[in-house]
C-alpha cells in the first residue's frame, strides 16, 4: 500500500515535511515543534538539510492534518514551505546526512557524489540494496575513485553477500561459472564491471552476464556506458544511476578503456 492509499485511509503515515527560513528568531523552531504538536504530529527525525533549511520527518495518524498544516505554514511570515509529501529515500539520506543528494538535470534516476560524500553514497546505496527483489544499478566514475569498495561497503551495510561477476579491485577478474547456490541466493549482491566484460570477456562470460542479469537479486554495473555501448542492453536496463568524482567538476571519459581493450587485443 502506497503513503498516498494511506493518506487516503486514515493509517498512520510518515510525512517529510521542509521549510526554508526567511527571516531567523530566537524561538522559531519551538514554534514550528509546538505548532506540528498541535496538529498531532510526531517528530521522528529533524536537521538543516541546506543553509537555510529544515527538514524533518513526521509520523501522525490524522492524515486531514497534512493539509492543515500546508495551509497554516503559509499563512506564516517567518518560514515559506519547501516540501510536504511522502518521504522518498533522498529525504531520509538528506536527514541523516544534513544535505540533499545532487541529481543530474538532464538524466531523471542519476545521482552524484563526490568522494568526500563516500559514507552518503554507501548509505544511500546500501538502502536501495535492501530492496528486495531484481534491480539494476549503473556506477560511473574514473579509475580509482572508489566505486568498487563503496559497493562492497553498501553491500555489507545491506547485510549481503557480494560476487564478482568481473572486476579488477586487486587483480582482473572474468568469472565463466558460479556454484549453484549463488545463483539462487537472495542474498548476494553481484557486481559487474561493464569494461571488463565487454572488452576481455570471452562467450562463456558474457553468457553467465545475461544469466547474471535475469536473476531477482541486486545487480550493479560499473562503467555502464562501455557497458551499454558493447551489449545488446539498452538504458532501459537501469533502475539508477549513480556517478562519483574526485570533485564535482571532474570529466568521466572512457578513452583509457579503449585504449587497454586495443593492447589486449595485440597480446
Amino acid at each position: 500500500m502506497s503513503n498516498v492509499q494511506q493518506w487516503l485511509q486514515g493509517d498512520a503515515v510518515d510525512v517529510y515535511f521542509q521549510y526554508k527560513i526567511l527571516k531567523d528568531r530566537p524561538g522559531l523552531l519551538g514554534d514550528v515543534a509546538s505548532l506540528l504538536g498541535m496538529l498531532g504530529f510526531n517528530i521522528l527525525q529533524l536537521g538543516g538539510v541546506s543553509e537555510t533549511g529544515r527538514g524533518f520527518l513526521l509520523r501522525t495518524n490524522r492524515p486531514e492534518s497534512v493539509e492543515v498544516l500546508r495551509t497554516m505554514v503559509k499563512s506564516l511570515e517567518d518560514i515559506e514551505l519547501s516540501a510536504l509529501r511522502p518521504p522518498s529515500l533522498r529525504d531520509r539520506i538528506a536527514l541523516r546526512h544534513g544535505k540533499f543528494i545532487e541529481r543530474s538535470d538532464t538524466e531523471a534516476k542519476t545521482y552524484r557524489f563526490v568522494r568526500d560524500e563516500l559514507g552518503i553514497l554507501v548509505d544511500f546505496l546500501g538502502e536501495r540494496l535492501k530492496r528486495p527483489g531484481r534491480q539494476v544499478i549503473g556506477v560511473r566514475g574514473q579509475p580509482r575513485v572508489g566505486k568498487t569498495e563503496s559497493i562492497v561497503a553498501a553491500s555489507v551495510y545491506a547485510n549481503k553477500r557480494w560476487t564478482f561477476v568481473s572486476s579488477t579491485l586487486l587483480k582482473q577478474t572474468i568469472v565463466r561459472e558460479l556454484r549453484q547456490d549463488q545463483l539462487d541466493s537472495d542474498a548476494f549482491v553481484y557486481i559487474i564491471d561493464g569494461a571488463v566484460s565487454t572488452l576481455r570477456g570471452d562467450e562463456r562470460h558474457l553468457c553467465l552476464v545475461d544469466e547474471v542479469l535475469g536473476l531477482p537479486a541486486p545487480i550493479v554495473i560499473e562503467h555502464p556506458d562501455i557497458f551499454v555501448k558493447r551489449t545488446h542492453f539498452g538504458w532501459q536496463l537501469f533502475d539508477l544511476l549513480i556517478e562519483l568524482r574526485r570533485h564535482p567538476d571532474e570529466l568521466i571519459q572512457y578513452e583509457v578503456y579503449e585504449q587497454e581493450a586495443a593492447r589486449w587485443n595485440e597480446e
